[in-house]
């Protein structure tokens, strides 16, 4: 039954039969001879069918919310046991992470491979509601992302630090050698930032907004890239605003400053989010072990770049 599962949960996140038969890695009429068994067993209908896939009936939805509970345990369970099996644990960790701390992500990667060396690691850069969906959906085993922004739902959040913004800008511009900058100020700087469906981006929005000055800001350039914000901050002829933490990542040159942005000073928690289950995989356990004990370490380290 559990392959059978699988395909209902692959049908509900793709909501495309051939799409989701080529996510399960069979084809189309397998994967919808395996939804009309699970329909048969039941003795109720679980899809809705047109000429193509409509949607879950409510009944659909309900064994849909078991199905992820059921294939999240027995994967777990395989884990487990093949860890056991190996005396060591193994696996593949799918992360999802917001743009902004995908710069962290190796503070808990690095130290978690020298303890778990078999354990390799896929890390995607998301929207905050993406990485929530697609944790529901069990498409990844964590995410990266606010914690205070965003419902959370059914997570387990282990926080890592809080976000702090910086104005990142021209050495030479005239805001250049001054040591903060308010978000009044900010608000009359042409900007580039990230689109408005990352949090970041709708953070700052807000922050805007209420200094009064930002409120119809319109950025000169949007991108969903941090790698593109990135490279246009660093010619030293764009500004941007940036947590502390990716800023000092950026390895800046003479002609890009990093200030302080204050009056209000606004802080963000950003954190690890998984599945709240009774079992864990073996390989997520081990992941919010370590986020547990580099969280402390990593909030001094913020606290001390906002202070330099």
């Amino acid at each position: 039954m559990i392959d059978k599962l699988e395909f209902l949960l692959a049908l509900a996140r793709e909501r495309h039969f051939g799409r989701a038969a080529e996510v399960c890695g069979v084809t189309q009429p397998t994967l919808s001879a395996g939804v009309k068994q699970l329909e048969d067993q039941f003795g109720i209908l679980l899809v809705n069918r047109g000429s193509r896939f409509v949607g879950l009936t409510p009944e659909g939805d309900r064994v849909l919310g078991w199905a992820k509970r059921i294939v999240g345990d027995v994967r777990a369970m395989r884990q487990e046991v093949n860890a056991l099996k190996q005396g060591r644990l193994v696996g593949h960790l799918r992360i999802a992470v917001i743009p902004t701390a995908l710069p962290m992500v190796s503070a808990l990667t690095t130290p978690y491979r020298e303890r778990h060396p078999d354990v390799r690691f896929t890390v995607r850069s998301s929207t905050s509601i993406e990485a929530l969906t697609w944790l529901d959906n069990l498409q990844v085993d964590a995410g990266i992302t606010y914690l205070d922004n965003e419902p959370t739902g059914n997570v387990r959040a282990i926080p890592l630090y809080r976000e702090r913004y910086q104005l990142l800008i021209s050495a030479d511009s005239p805001l250049g050698s001054r040591r903060s900058v308010t978000w009044a100020e900010v608000g009359h700087i042409p900007l580039c930032l990230l689109t408005p469906d990352n949090q970041n981006r709708r953070i700052i929005n807000r922050l805007l907004h209420d200094s009064g000055s930002g409120e119809d800001q319109v950025p000169t350039l949007e991108s969903n890239s941090m790698t593109v914000l990135v490279s246009h901050v660093r010619t030293g002829r764009w500004a941007s605003v940036m947590p502390a933490i990716l800023a000092e990542t950026l390895g800046l040159t003479g002609t890009v400053q990093a200030i302080p942005i204050v009056e209000p000073a606004a802080f963000h928690t950003v954190g690890l989010v998984v599945q709240k289950r009774e079992t864990m995989t073996p390989a997520t356990a081990a992941l919010v072990a370590e986020a547990l004990k580099v969280a402390k370490v990593l909030d001094i380290e913020v606290a001390n770049s906002n202070v330099a």
